[in-house]
């Protein structure tokens, strides 16, 4: 009874903050917990005219689908490996120019640097793809273009698949590095600066001020950050890697991942939506068990970088 007449109370005291919440609220219920009613179609053969709820069951067909097919390991390996280089590689260079951007001291240089790197998070990678296609390409690509006028041979990239793995972290980083440096750079916003002025006071250059004070206490931002992306590490990003590699067979055991070999089984399996579920599901539960895990270890070693 106390928790709830204080819950109320708090309620009526920030009921505008409530207020603006509640969309957000809305949103999350609608599109990310009732749907969550659907988990059922991973164990069942869905069929278009008879539903969710009448569609036959068929146990766990749908998940041995995906593990009998010989590819389990490597597309899990794949999707693992890629998201890493996402998480680390992707997180280094987002504090790194949250960095710049704070040291930038010219209003005008620092908008406009902070809009170039903004642009490529509003390209579509539709968009990102027909571009690569165009730096790449064997016949007409620009990279073999500019080979040939410099007297060297073509290079086939369409036909390399080791190459593919920094093809694509490169891309990824290009395309939302700006973007996600948006939460670093508003946490070393609220740096106290008189922590920055002592600093000078003392004689300590700018490397020093970030070695010491910066990245410190960004530390507690950047666990926050890595464990909230962690959840998520057996998801590949669809578009992206669809839209880059296409249908491409000679670059599938570099660069396909789960997301892309349900896409192309749903097809041949005739729509069945049994597929991608069942694959979502694995996905959900192998993250759900990785952030659980990681953020126990992170609270008995420090209990104020824990997500809860």
């Amino acid at each position: 009874m106390h928790k709830s007449q204080g819950f109320i109370a708090e309620l009526k005291k920030n009921k505008m903050l409530f207020l603006m919440l509640s969309p957000a609220v809305v949103y999350f219920i609608l599109f990310n917990y009732v749907p969550m009613g659907g988990v059922i179609v991973a164990f069942k053969y869905f069929e278009f005219d008879k539903g969710i709820f009448h569609s036959p069951w068929v146990g766990l067909r749908n998940f041995s689908f995906f593990f009998r097919s010989g590819q389990a390991w490597l597309l899990t390996s794949n999707t693992i490996l890629y998201n890493l280089a996402f998480i680390l590689v992707g997180m280094a260079f987002q504090v790194g120019v949250a960095i710049i951007f704070s040291e930038l001291k010219g209003k005008w240089l620092k908008k406009v640097m902070q809009s170039s790197m903004l642009l490529p998070y509003f390209i579509s990678w539709v968009v990102v793809g027909s571009f690569v296609y165009g730096i790449f390409n064997y016949e007409f690509g620009s990279l073999n273009t500019l080979l040939k006028s410099l007297g060297m041979d073509p290079v086939d990239v369409y036909g390399n698949p080791s190459a593919w793995f920094f093809i694509i972290v490169g891309f990824y980083l290009w395309k939302l590095i700006g973007y996600g440096s948006i939460v670093y750079l508003a946490a070393i916003m609220g740096i106290n600066p008189e922590l920055y002025e002592s600093a000078e006071l003392d004689g300590a250059n700018i490397f020093q001020r970030i070695r010491y004070i910066t990245l410190p206490l960004l530390k507690i931002t950047i666990v926050i950050m890595v464990l909230l992306q962690v959840g998520g590490i057996l998801r590949g990003n669809l578009d992206m890697f669809y839209q880059l590699v296409g249908n491409n067979g000679l670059l599938f055991n570099k660069t396909d991942v789960i997301d892309t070999f349900v896409f192309r089984a749903l097809y041949q399996q005739g729509l069945d939506l049994g597929l991608p579920a069942a694959a979502g599901l694995y996905q959900s539960a192998v993250g759900f068990v990785i952030i659980i895990s990681l953020n126990y270890i992170i609270k008995k070693v420090n209990p104020d970088y824990a997500l809860f």
